[in-house]
């Protein structure tokens, strides 16, 4: 079970106060009504507040809609609007959090995203745990009714293109992104995927404007953001901090060897270095923060995160049915001390040939998980390949499903 927690880094935005879930009147009561209703004015809104996505990507939320709207307005068909909170990411509970405490606000800003593309479908999207979701639902009356979808528990099920394909009556697996799905989506219609959490930044926006959203945050990267934060002995917590928070204000540093930022398709760092670092969209990635204890194998914990990216694979193009699998096994060769051969060297030759040649982005970070686990644990590598360990504790930190251990 996920807790939730907050300290001095900001007062709560997105979450309920005391962890307690929000019904509509308590939601009404602490957040106000939803006034805003002119598109155009909506729009404005948006882009002077610098949103950008909270799924991954960190793309101009302004410029999605817009793209939405351009492509609606050219082929002439209503566009078709997803609340993304299929978080497919074992390592994150940030939009499991935020649907279960605070489903009005991501509700709010679905009907906002409803009313500035003109969309004639609402969609939420999620892996399970929507019975309260569907609660809050019943207590609304938006004009547009939700339709609550319950997509596949993968890893890429919450990708745009798979999400978009699931729609269409498909597999939920992803797509080559030309034309990308804002422009053709579900059943071809055009199609703003937006991750649950963006939505219910976008309903406070709505209401208090963007300066007061740029009160948070920097100049560059205005805002706060929700983040799972995965310390050893503890239950993962779910923090809403600021851009340019120093990470050690979000996770304890002392006694850690490295840094995983991002998550799975994140990047690993020495604490050394992590220590220096403050939050941004460009290295939070799904929100995940987790500190490797200095007594933990670094090798060993990558291994099974790769083995397990590697059976969420779609299996649809080369880089992920043939190379991911190749870095995997070849990766579990490094984690286990003893005689490594040349898989050394066929993990970083292999971590090129896959590179960009994917038809979404799994092998892209992928590669990045193994290039920066190269690198931050060259020291252990060396070691494991004279049949040493320097780990005393095998159990393991990052979550990775049991069915696919």
């Amino acid at each position: 079970m996920t807790s939730t927690f907050t300290d001095t880094l900001m007062p709560p935005r997105l979450l309920a106060p005391g962890g307690a879930p929000a019904d509509r009147t308590t939601h009404e009561t602490r957040y106000g009504p939803l006034t805003h209703t002119d598109p155009a004015a909506l729009l404005r809104t948006l882009a002077e507040s610098g949103l950008t996505g909270r799924g991954g990507a960190a793309f101009p939320t302004h410029r999605k809609f817009v793209s939405v709207v351009d492509a609606a307005r050219r082929t002439g068909r209503a566009p078709v609007v997803v609340a993304n909170g299929a978080e497919g990411e074992p390592a994150s509970a940030k939009d499991k959090t935020l649907l279960s405490l605070s489903p009005h606000l991501v509700l709010d800003g679905l009907r906002l995203a409803v009313r500035a593309t003109g969309a004639g479908e609402a969609v939420l999207a999620v892996e399970d745990g929507a019975t309260r979701f569907e609660t809050a639902l019943a207590e609304r009356d938006d004009p547009l009714p939700v339709r609550v979808v319950r997509v596949p528990k993968r890893f890429l099920s919450g990708q745009s293109s798979a999400l978009a394909q699931h729609l269409s009556g498909h597999a939920a697996l992803p797509r080559h992104q030309d034309p990308p799905v804002r422009e053709q989506g579900v059943r071809r219609a055009p199609t703003l995927v937006q991750n649950v959490e963006t939505l219910a930044h976008l309903a406070l926006i709505a209401r208090y404007g963007a300066d007061w959203f740029r009160s948070a945050g920097t100049p560059s990267e205005p805002g706060s953001a929700l983040c799972t934060v995965h310390v050893p002995g503890r239950e993962p917590q779910v923090v809403e901090a600021p851009f340019g928070t120093a990470l050690h204000r979000l996770l304890p540093l002392e006694g850690t060897g490295a840094i995983l930022l991002g998550g799975y398709h994140g990047t690993w760092l020495p604490t050394a270095e992590a220590a220096q670092l403050r939050l941004s969209a460009g290295n939070l990635g799904a929100g995940v923060l987790a500190a490797l204890p200095a007594d933990r194998c670094g090798p060993a914990e990558t291994a099974r995160v790769l083995r397990y990216l590697a059976l969420e694979s779609a299996g649809q193009c080369g880089p992920c049915l043939n190379g991911l699998p190749r870095i995997a096994a070849a990766f579990r060769t490094l984690a286990a001390p003893g005689p490594q051969g040349t898989a050394r060297d066929d993990v970083a030759r292999w971590a090129g040939l896959v590179e960009g040649r994917g038809a979404c982005h799994h092998p892209d970070g992928t590669v990045r998980l193994v290039r920066s686990a190269l690198t931050t644990f060259a020291a252990e590598l060396d070691a494991h390949a004279r049949g040493l360990c320097t780990a005393t504790d095998r159990t393991p930190l990052l979550p990775v499903p049991d069915h696919r251990s």
